[in-house]
């Protein structure tokens, strides 16, 4: 009936009048936030499938720079050229350019999707090990919600650094 977000934005709301109330008679909610961006750029595990994924696709990287190399200098050649090229040779020229730029195209169009696939996989295995360590904080000092990205939050509720560290001891 309701969209994910307008559900988010009362769970939130409800929280937070759930903590004034609960403040005022109790020893209140203790909430904490992760920021999952400072997560993926920052923690050792996102670090190492960086490395991981740089040296993955080195191989295929280097490939496309060599193609297109070639393709720009098979540009310069047939533009410096042109004018002294026979009709034949001119066309056989810009018939292997034409059939490298649709290489090179296929080549990054492939190596783009498989990139994005693999740092999807990676991503979603640093979140995994990243919310273990997030509920061992948790657990280990009582905090009753943790929220990861949210539109606003205050600095001391940030709990980021802990998060990094733990997954640095790791």
């Amino acid at each position: 009936m309701y969209s994910p977000k307008i559900k988010f934005a009362i769970a939130l709301i409800a929280a937070f009048l759930f903590l004034r109330v609960e403040g005022s008679y109790g020893e209140g909610l203790k909430i904490g936030f992760v920021s999952t961006d400072r997560v993926f750029k920052e923690s050792q595990p996102a670090i190492q499938s960086q490395e991981k994924l740089q040296k993955e696709f080195a191989e295929r990287e280097q490939e496309i720079r060599a193609k297109n190399e070639s393709a720009r200098a098979l540009q310069q050649k047939l533009s410096k050229e042109e004018l002294t090229m026979s009709e034949a040779d001119r066309r056989k020229v810009e018939s292997e350019l034409a059939s490298l730029s649709r290489d090179l195209q296929r080549l990054q169009r492939e190596f783009r999707e498989e990139l994005n696939l693999r740092k999807n996989e990676e991503m979603k295995l640093v979140l995994e090990i990243a919310n273990k360590a997030i509920f061992k904080i948790a657990e280990e000092e009582n905090y009753d919600l943790i929220l990861q990205d949210a539109v606003y939050r205050s600095p001391r509720l940030d709990i980021t650094e802990k998060v990094i560290e733990v997954l640095r001891k790791r």
